[in-house]
Parts: C-alpha cells; structure tokens; sequence
C-alpha cells in the first residue's frame, strides 16, 4: 500500500512533509508492515464512537485518539482498541492525562 493511500484512508491530504512522517512512523513501529493494513480497519471502526487513528504531531508513531462525548461511545471505542492490541498483538503506550494511545508496534 502507497504512503498516499495510507494518508487518504486516514483523512489527510497528501504531500511531502506527511510522506516523510509517515517514513519515519514506518521505521519506528515494530512490524509495520505486518500491522498497517489492521490499523487502517481501526480507523474505520473507530469512527462509530467519535474516535480515530491520526500520526501524532509530536512522536513518529500512530496515534489512537478517542474523542468520544458519551461514555457508551468511549467505552465502545476503549472495547475495539483493546480487542485490535490482543487479537495482533500489538503493543500501545498510553500518553499521560489524554484518552490518547500511540501504536508502538508488535508486543515483544
């Protein structure tokens, strides 16, 4: 799959700036070609609860942001996102104080 398909699945438009984050998002999530397909499938879930996967502005990593305003559509999308890292094993590192997970990569 295209860096430009990845970045119009998960919303952006494509240019070089992105291409080159989505590079290093690539080379810093363990097992990223193994994962990103399942990632993508995330996003589209996600967005039934007023969630999404983005690349975070601040670490080369995917992020998992639920910004759901009910706590049934928090707790849906705290359901799916637990049930994306057990079924591919991937590993997720919450950020502090935020409904917020950045996709690290396959669990070691």
């Amino acid at each position: 799959m295209t860096y430009e398909a990845i970045l119009n699945q998960l919303g952006y438009t494509p240019n070089e700036a992105l291409v080159d984050q989505l590079s290093r998002i690539e080379k810093n999530t363990s097992g990223y070609e193994k994962i990103i397909k399942h990632i993508l499938d995330l996003h589209e879930a996600l967005k039934t609860d007023e969630s999404y996967v983005a690349m975070s502005n601040t670490n080369d990593y995917f992020k998992i942001k639920i910004d759901a305003t009910s706590e049934v559509s928090a707790s849906d999308a705290m359901d799916k996102i637990n049930h994306f890292s057990e079924k591919y094993k991937v590993q997720l590192q919450k950020v502090n104080g935020k409904s917020t997970y950045y996709v690290i990569g396959f669990a070691s």
